[in-house]
């Protein structure tokens, strides 16, 4: 991601406390600024990419624009990697009708989205597994959602390119996946006046 791009994204991505850990990951790692760097070459991050990306949730503004553009529907069965709270699990099996499986890796944000799906009766149709998911087979996968940082969309590619079938669809918010050419691209405004990017892959 080039600078230009980068001070776009960061007004939308670091807007909340929470944003300036990740800010601060980012600016003193490259990542961002050059698009290149491997953050899990910092020591403190270890070789688990997951431990690296904090917890910043998507507006659900951008939660519907990205199950839009993949046209879940029904038939579909979504992946949410790194799905937080669960809202676009619970967003595509509520309001989409698709059976839909979140994977997260924080057992906190794994209780509470597990506990509102069952109290939201969705329990049929969607589910979280608290696992690392560079560790999940998702072969069933029709669509997958993302909202992960560059680095690790590169980490991310080997697996998503060996389990998806033709056709599959990949979104990703605000970060794309290098060396995929997105479908389509799109930008949303969220109710606080930000800008978010919305990249859909389709499988070849």
């Amino acid at each position: 991601m080039r600078h230009r791009q980068f001070r776009k994204s960061y007004r939308a991505f670091f807007g909340g406390a929470i944003g300036l850990t990740l800010g601060l990951v980012l600016l003193l790692s490259g990542e961002g600024l050059f698009g290149q760097n491997d953050l899990t070459a910092l020591p403190q991050f270890g070789s688990n990419p997951n431990k690296i990306v904090p917890y910043v949730p998507t507006p659900p503004e951008v939660v519907q624009k990205m199950l839009e553009l993949a046209k879940v529907g029904q038939d579909d069965t979504v992946y949410d990697l790194g799905s937080g709270d669960g809202r676009i699990v619970i967003m595509a099996a509520d309001k989409f009708g698709a059976h839909a499986v979140g994977v997260e890796l924080d057992p906190d944000l794994y209780k509470q989205s597990e506990d509102r799906i069952k109290q939201m009766g969705l329990d049929k149709r969607a589910e979280i597994l608290h696992e690392d998911f560079f560790n999940v087979n998702i072969r069933r996968a029709t669509v997958v959602t993302l909202y992960l940082l560059t680095s690790v969309n590169e980490r991310l590619k080997p697996m998503l390119e060996k389990q998806l079938r033709s056709g599959a669809r990949v979104v990703s918010h605000d970060f794309q996946m290098p060396g995929w050419q997105p479908e389509k691209t799109e930008e949303v405004v969220d109710k606080n006046g930000l800008s978010h990017k919305v990249y859909l892959y389709v499988r070849p």
